[in-house]
């Protein structure tokens, strides 16, 4: 039964949104005159979804929500219903009608007779090639409320890395941009008020106080100009990264910059085995696990050299050995993944390898942030007495010359 997305207005004049499912557009239309509406737009849903997927408005789904979705419809398959029916369910009770949009629209695929991953394939920016070629797996294995189950999982815990990080980062973002305000406020406003009083006295003012003023006239004269250069040089950069050369060369810079390095391959080498993890698990062929593993890597260096990986593999290189020669994964994960696949217990061990991963990026943020804090608090500190400083030297010298 098709979906249709609709928007009207009620008898008090209030316009209305909604989806519903109906057998035919003229019988959706009926529907809406039934309950007092005036019609003002009707889309079946899988033709408009057909057109703004690829849009950047296209319908968005949370990793949290995701995760929810995921597990319900896994407890509803496992139940004994149907993936058409557990999906109407799920649908039901959704407050965003886009993501219940998404939904129907998946239900009426099914029901015209497609696959769920097939169906998936639609909607490429809602749901990522991780999650369709997992469910594909699951639906050729006959179980898919396990693998459901599975991917439920990953999706939470990876929703819960990127909360931890962003609350991390909270207060020292917030506590830089307040601390730039501040300065930016000093020299602006509050250090020409009071080093004006030095212009009417015929004295040498200190090299500190000389500084003071020189910053203080500059950050009034040209401070416009200098947010805009830094603005037009963020814009240029970003045009500039867009292009694959620069981009890679920059990524490979990132892989050799001090400290930036440690994270970056970290944050990397995390998310490409807890993929490659659950692809494996879940009956994903190796060399096609590979290349969807490719696709979440952030760093462009680190995705070519896993796509390098996989060609070895297909020439019969061991995908340790294979990882070992890119030389951007901790020599703990590549132990990890040799004794898989001696084990036969691949998935585990890059399940592990994940796990091991995760625990020393969250120390290694845990540790950063606690030393920038403290670090920024001291160096305003240095700042604001150097002002004061540069403030209370021509007074003081005053007192001696009066004295």
């Amino acid at each position: 039964m098709p979906a249709f997305e609709y928007q009207a207005v009620n008898s008090k004049g209030q316009t209305q949104k909604g989806v519903f499912e109906s057998d035919t557009v003229k019988l959706a239309r009926q529907q809406l005159r039934s309950q007092g509406l005036t019609l003002l737009e009707l889309h079946e849903v899988q033709k408009k979804e057909h057109k703004t997927q690829s849009s950047f408005f296209a319908p968005r789904i949370s990793l949290r929500q995701m995760a929810h979705i995921t597990r319900q419809l896994s407890a509803l398959l496992r139940s004994g219903l149907a993936i058409d029916e557990a999906l109407g369910i799920i649908a039901k009770q959704l407050e965003s009608a886009g993501t219940r949009r998404i939904l129907l629209g998946i239900r009426t695929r099914i029901l015209e007779g497609q696959s769920f991953a097939q169906a998936c394939n639609a909607f490429p920016s809602t749901f990522s090639p991780l999650y369709r070629a997992t469910v594909a797996a699951g639906e050729s294995s006959g179980k898919l409320d396990q693998v459901l189950e599975r991917l439920a999982d990953y999706l939470s815990d990876k929703g819960q890395i990127h909360s931890k990080l962003q609350m991390a980062m909270i207060y020292p973002v917030m506590l830089t941009g307040v601390s730039i305000l501040v300065v930016i406020g000093l020299l602006t406003y509050v250090v020409p008020e009071i080093t004006s009083v030095f212009d009417k006295m015929d004295q040498k003012l200190p090299a500190l106080t000389m500084g003071l003023i020189a910053c203080s006239d500059f950050f009034k004269a040209y401070g416009l100009y200098l947010l805009i250069g830094i603005a037009t040089a963020s814009a240029i950069s970003k045009a500039i990264l867009r292009n694959p050369k620069p981009r890679l060369a920059f990524h490979r810079f990132l892989l050799t910059a001090p400290v930036i390095s440690r994270f970056t391959k970290g944050i990397n080498t995390a998310r490409f085995t807890r993929t490659l993890a659950i692809l494996t698990n879940s009956g994903v062929e190796l060399l096609e696990a590979l290349k969807i593993s490719s696709q979440v890597l952030a760093n462009n260096a680190m995705e070519k050299a896993v796509e390098n990986t996989a060609l070895r593999v297909r020439e019969g290189q061991s995908l340790n050995k294979a990882l070992e020669k890119c030389g951007f994964f901790p020599p703990v994960t590549i132990h990890l993944i040799a004794s898989g696949e001696a084990s036969g217990q691949l998935p585990r061990m890059l399940a592990n390898a994940a796990d091991d991963q995760e625990r020393e990026m969250e120390a290694l943020t845990e540790l950063t942030m606690g030393l920038f804090e403290p670090a920024l608090i001291l160096f305003m500190g240095l700042v604001v007495l150097t002002i004061v400083l540069a403030i209370l030297l021509p007074i003081f010298e005053m007192n001696q010359l009066i004295r």
